[in-house]
């Protein structure tokens, strides 16, 4: 069965470098360990790639749309490769977990994360894999909804490239091994 990856994020130069986007990143990674590049598919309004990871053919997509409506383009997506929600990996910023952890889980709530909560409502299941990428809590008083729009420090933007690495070896390992067994590999690390 081909599995759908997906990188969640906003569309446009202006939040490419947000933590926002950090699941993008994560995909353009894989992407790369994959030998493809993520181009337009206008039926699904998404930038997707087919390519082989973990010895196995993966369909890669970015919505085209905004966070908080990314759902649909997720299912037509999924619906235009025959991947059923079971084999659907969402990888996305995950504010309660700290900046450089990355966690694994099937299914739960949304936890406030608006694009998990339309994904979910568009797939009509919460049954789907979630590579949880630590961006952890805002400063101070500091709205999350503003933190999360905001680029990287410099202190995290020098430790990025080491989480997008984590980030997509936790992804292959789920492709290769299951979900069970990255999970013991990943949660293990921090």
């Amino acid at each position: 069965m081909t599995a759908l990856v997906i990188g969640l994020g906003n569309p446009g130069d202006d939040y490419a470098a947000t933590r926002h986007n950090v699941g993008q990143m994560v995909l353009e990674e894989l992407a790369t360990r994959g030998g493809g590049a993520l181009s337009i598919h206008k039926k699904t309004r998404t930038r997707a790639a087919t390519v082989r990871l973990a010895a196995q053919p993966v369909v890669l997509g970015a919505p085209m749309s905004f966070m908080n409506v990314s759902g649909g383009p997720v299912s037509s997506l999924a619906k235009y490769h025959s991947v059923d929600p079971a084999a659907v990996i969402v990888i996305h910023d995950e504010l309660d977990i700290p900046f450089g952890d990355v966690r694994l889980k099937r299914g739960g709530g949304s936890g406030g994360h608006n694009g998990l909560k339309d994904v979910t409502k568009a797939l009509g299941t919460p049954d789907y894999v979630r590579v949880r990428v630590g961006i952890g809590r805002p400063p101070g008083r500091m709205e999350p909804a503003a933190f999360v729009l905001k680029p990287f420090g410099s202190t995290e933007r020098a430790e990025l490239p080491f989480l997008i690495d984590t980030a997509a070896d936790a992804v292959e390992a789920v492709l290769a091994d299951g979900l069970e067994s990255a999970q013991q590999r990943f949660h293990t690390r921090s």
